[in-house]
């Protein structure tokens, strides 16, 4: 069964479908000896699922859940509860007792896990074909490479048996299959999406993104995912940005001096031969810079964090590990911790240097990879061939900044070519705009997939950009994610920044004859700690936001259990004498799930 994007899931919903009927055909369709996957759901485990899913749309309604019943797989370096994370090293492997953060809040959307995908082992590579589990072959030709490490992520996307799957990319790693198997993938800011659950690779530099057959759905499924965690010291709450620039008004810049293969270059010059006449200007750059930052992830001292994700088998029991993942990390060796500062030092004069890149530009348009690899080009040169397809993938995590790989063009063999657009930081909101103006304009044929035609999907409200000053906004119940009233705060321009937790000093009700229905927050010496959200509000917006807050709710000062003061939603105490005292949930959101 082939049902291909988001819309395709949801029209087949509105049709009268059943998820437990839908989703457990697609699961029995899945095949255990597709290389692909490392693992699948059982019946019991997609089940346990639907249960949730069912008890969501009970509380918050099916309106509320903007990934209701879509199906997705996770890279088997993200934790799913219940399901092993191997990380593609059977000796690796465990039992996660909880799900990733990013997948926590896929779920929470309405979204199905169906499996576990292959991958390069410890997420090491760009080719999909270091894994004990088996080489991933490309949608279109099994000839040749379907690129890593995310290879069992894009392999069952391109193949319609999720729509959409997660990714993790350090150094191209969502990418590069991406552009081998005709479908799209976002890799975000580092620290945009939550970390905690993830084995890392490099954890400084690490990105959970999205693949899927079209631009859309991948940053809805981002959007979705992003946010800061309190477990997680690298992730960050996203800044406000300044206005959109339309593409007519693009500046873009393209490397000069490429070595590409014959095919890939006749089809890059093509596309930015079309593409010429709709942007502001289109330049050659000279990617000096770029190139030295890259150096510096595989030939640095950077390669000995890769270490820490592995480093009990890699010092306790090597041979657990594959041979060229075994040499990739023994490069570690070369270095001492003054090398490793020394480097930060020339890391931090070359990220002076690449910044200034964006006076004259506004975003990078490279080909997604050099050329595309065969299996056999693999066994002959593992690491050289590697190394070659990181060309313009290496040094964007490094210096910060965001990515999304899109199809470009069908080569004259009928196999893909892609093309990344890489910009500054939390550029995110424009890269998919820009993206999907060209996405509609590269038809594609069903190819190898046999998928249906890809619609283009509409952007989630994720992309309208937060401008201007921003206040953090406490809330507590009928606005937090997935509640009926969230899209007052998504009108008003506001971002989720983090769930956290209130100071031990509140109480909770359940507000009498209030449509939707309302909780109360009230301070209390002999309260609990509730949990809450906190939402980055633009300045401009909060009048308007605040003149729609009802009696007897109204915005004050919460103090959080950081000890943080915030503004945040407080109730009159007239209201609370008839009102449920619910405190003993801990949240708003605990309560509607027992009720």
């Amino acid at each position: 069964m082939l049902i291909g994007t988001f819309d395709d899931w949801k029209h087949a919903y509105q049709g009268g479908a059943a998820p437990a009927a839908l989703l457990e055909q697609q699961r029995q369709a899945l095949q255990a000896d597709d290389t692909a996957w490392i693992s699948i759901a059982t019946a019991a485990q997609l089940q346990a699922q639907l249960q949730q899913l069912q008890a969501l749309e009970h509380a918050v309604g099916r309106d509320q859940l903007p990934l209701y019943g879509i199906p997705f797989a996770a890279k088997d370096n993200i934790d799913v509860a219940g399901f092993t994370t191997t990380a593609a090293c059977p000796a690796f492997a465990y039992v996660a007792a909880q799900d990733a953060v990013a997948v926590q809040r896929l779920r929470q959307a309405g979204a199905i896990v169906l499996g576990k995908t292959n991958l390069d082992q410890f997420a090491t590579g760009l080719v999909g074909v270091r894994s004990p589990y088996g080489a991933v072959p490309n949608t279109f030709d099994p000839a040749l490479v379907s690129g890593g490490s995310s290879s069992g992520s894009a392999s069952v996307v391109a193949r319609g048996l999720v729509p959409f799957a997660l990714s993790t990319d350090t150094a191209g790693s969502g990418r590069v299959p991406a552009g081998f198997n005709q479908i799209v993938g976002i890799k975000p800011t580092p620290g945009a999406v939550s970390g905690t659950g993830l084995v890392p690779a490099c954890r400084t530099l690490d990105c959970i993104g999205v693949l899927a057959l079209n631009v859309a759905d991948s940053a809805l499924a981002l959007s979705i995912m992003e946010g800061p965690d309190a477990q997680d010291a690298y992730s960050q709450a996203r800044p406000a940005i300044a206005p959109h620039r339309p593409l007519a008004q693009l500046r873009v810049a393209i490397p000069d001096g490429r070595q590409l293969a014959a095919d890939y270059e006749a089809a890059f010059t093509q596309f930015a031969q079309r593409l010429q006449p709709q942007v502001a200007s289109v330049q050659t750059l000279a990617f000096d810079t770029l190139f030295e930052v890259a150096q510096l992830l595989y030939y640095g001292p950077w390669v000995a964090e890769r270490v820490v994700g592995a480093r009990r088998l890699y010092e306790q029991q090597p041979e657990a590990l594959l041979p060229v993942i075994r040499q990739v990390l023994d490069v570690h060796q070369r270095f001492n911790a003054v090398d490793t500062f020394a480097a930060q030092y020339q890391l931090q004069t070359l990220q002076r240097e690449a910044e200034k890149i964006w006076q004259d530009c506004d975003v990078l348009c490279v080909p997604t990879a050099p050329r595309h690899p065969s299996m056999a080009d693999l066994q002959a040169e593992p690491v050289a061939a590697n190394s070659e397809l990181g060309t313009y993938t290496n040094f964007v995590n490094l210096l910060g900044w965001s990515a999304i790989a899109i199809p470009a063009a069908q080569l004259p063999s009928g196999l893909p070519f892609g093309i990344t657009l890489i910009a500054p930081a939390w550029r995110e909101p424009d890269l998919v705009r820009w993206a999907q103006a060209l996405e509609a304009q590269t038809p594609l044929t069903a190819g190898a997939t046999g998928l249906p035609t890809r619609t283009l999907g509409t952007l989630p409200r994720w992309h309208v950009p937060t401008q201007g000053e921003t206040i953090a906004l406490t809330v507590v119940g009928a606005h937090l994610r997935g509640m009926p009233l969230n899209h007052e705060l998504l009108a008003c321009g506001a971002r989720f920044r983090e769930a956290t937790h209130t100071a031990p000093h509140y109480r909770l009700y359940a507000l009498a004859g209030t449509v939707p229905a309302k909780p109360g927050l009230a301070r209390a010496e002999d309260g609990a700690a509730i949990a809450v959200e906190v939402w980055d509000m633009p300045v401009a917006n909060l009048g308007r936001f605040v003149a729609g807050v009802p009696a007897p709710l109204g915005i004050g000062t919460v103090t959080l259990q950081d000890g943080r003061h915030v503004k945040g939603f407080i109730c009159e105490g007239v209201a609370l004498g008839n009102a449920q005292d619910i405190t003993h949930f801990g949240g708003w959101r605990a309560y509607c799930m027992a009720a």
